[in-house]
């Protein structure tokens, strides 16, 4: 079976909360101290070894010194499937999804997995070509948030999009060049957002199957957002919108 390294506090925390089947936890530095006595913890409740390992060590077996004294031997990341994430939503008329068009920057992945999880989305999902996966560059990213909602990878985008209009969800696209703004729409029912891809944004197909392209109103001298930043706006103005309602 494949192994990859999980690394950084949050996000070996989270997999060790999680499904994941976990194989050795590996620490440098005291294991007396409380957030490294918390994972030693999670991690004898699993069953899962704890070896005491000098730092260079670590950053050789992370591939990044930004391990923070902390690094999880686990199985590759279990991708859902998006009938799965369809059916888990059948019974939730508010639900939230993300959709991201052939994202390829670990940073912004894992960014936008943490703003989805925080904004209560019932999942993401992302193409398999021209575009990042859940590496483990993206768990720390996200602080572990992707442990904790389903990532779906797709094949073709437009055809999960026309599966996704079937169980009743709108499909909302960001596009810098779209006169209505988020802020002008009533995100109701059933909500997928839709991010293009770092510098070319949606892709013209991918839009065109969209019901309604969105952008974010910009003032000043720069002329677009970034992927993670656009996407992160829109899933809180969704949220925004939807407290508001229900203090209403």
């Amino acid at each position: 079976m494949a192994e990859e390294i999980v690394y950084g506090i949050n996000a070996v925390t989270e997999a060790l909360r999680g499904k994941r089947k976990a194989f050795e936890l590996f620490i440098s530095g005291p294991m007396d101290e409380r957030r490294m006595e918390r994972i030693i913890k999670l991690a004898r409740e699993r069953g899962v070894s704890v070896r005491q390992r000098q730092k260079q060590d670590l950053t050789r077996l992370a591939g990044s010194d930004h391990h923070q004294g902390v690094a999880l031997k686990v199985e590759p990341f279990p991708y859902s499937e998006l009938e799965d994430i369809i059916a888990a939503t059948a019974g939730d008329a508010d639900s939230l999804l993300l959709l991201l068009d052939s994202v390829q920057d670990p940073a912004n992945l894992g960014s936008l997995a943490r703003s989805a999880a925080c904004a209560g989305a019932s999942g993401i999902v992302i193409t398999k070509d021209r575009s990042v996966g859940v590496t483990p560059s993206v768990e720390r990213v996200s602080a572990g948030a992707v442990e904790t909602l389903p990532v779906a990878r797709v094949t073709n985008l437009v055809q999960a999009l026309e599966q996704l209009k079937e169980a009743g969800f709108w499909i909302y696209g960001l596009a810098d060049d779209a006169s209505a703004t988020i802020y002008s729409q009533k995100f109701c029912g059933k909500v997928a957002l839709l991010v293009g891809s770092e510098g070319e944004g949606i892709r013209p197909l991918v839009r065109k199957a969209c019901d309604v392209v969105l952008s974010i109103p910009i003032h000043g001298g720069v002329s677009s957002l970034n992927a993670a930043v656009a996407g992160s706006i829109a899933l809180f103005e969704v949220v925004r919108q939807r407290s508001a309602g229900s203090a209403g």
